[in-house]
């Protein structure tokens, strides 16, 4: 009788597993869109972490890190550092961030930017999920403004980034390319842009404009991904 017990006991599932399955239920039934950040993560962390109670690291996360998207954005050392995070989890959190970023470029790759003005801004968002300093990325478009190439060319401070006209044009030669976007972000919070993103906004379209490449937009990503259109605001 004692072998018998032992042997249910063994096979017996951890309690967290009938939670897991509500939780999938839950996704199931309302879509992901109803879920939170915290049950967005532990979902995420079944799959990295089948064998084991994943809430404790999840709220470990997010009261370090404060949301999902900057989970993502912190360093591999930022996140060993949390408790339950190893190399393996850290590699699937990078192996999600790329897939979703490869995911929304799919969207835009193969059909005019000016076509697709959501996935253009999906694929905007995925950019600076959990970025901490500013970066300038140029979308280098075709004749038929099809995309050739996303490119990051400049990296910067958390409220500045020096950006050089003649660089972006010297790319854009160098692809053939026939027009741009200029996406960057402001992860102190505000998607409005400054002075300095006036100015040197104005300044690569004149460059660009004295070889017959178009600016198509500039825009600015801010907090809880909130997108600007310089384009609409008339700057150029």
């Amino acid at each position: 009788m004692k072998k018998s017990s032992d042997a249910t006991n063994q096979t017996q599932k951890p309690w967290y597993y009938g939670h897991r399955e509500r939780m999938h239920q839950k996704m199931q039934e309302k879509g992901v869109d109803s879920l939170t950040d915290a049950e967005l993560l532990e979902l995420l962390l079944m799959y990295a972490i089948p064998r084991r109670d994943v809430k404790p690291i999840v709220h470990d996360l997010l009261t370090e890190f404060g949301c999902l998207g900057n989970v993502f954005g912190a360093s591999d050392d930022e996140l060993m550092k949390i408790k339950g995070i190893k190399e393996n989890t850290v590699r699937f959190f990078r192996l999600v961030n790329t897939t979703a970023k490869q995911a929304a470029l799919s969207k835009i790759k193969d059909q005019p930017i000016l076509s697709g003005w959501e996935q253009l801004f999906a694929y905007a968002s995925t950019l600076y999920t959990g970025e901490s300093v500013e970066k300038l990325y140029i979308l280098f478009l075709d004749a038929k403004l099809r995309l050739i190439k996303s490119q990051m060319i400049q990296i910067g401070t958390v409220n500045h980034i020096p950006i050089y006209p003649r660089d972006i044009l010297k790319i854009a030669l160098n692809l053939d390319a026939s027009a741009v976007v200029l996406i960057h972000n402001h992860p102190s919070g505000d998607s409005n842009p400054s002075k300095d993103d006036i100015v040197a906004t104005r300044e690569i379209r004149d460059v660009l404009n004295e070889v017959g490449i178009q600016l198509i937009e500039h825009l600015v990503i801010g907090q809880g991904n909130k997108i600007h259109s310089m384009k609409a605001d008339g700057v150029f």
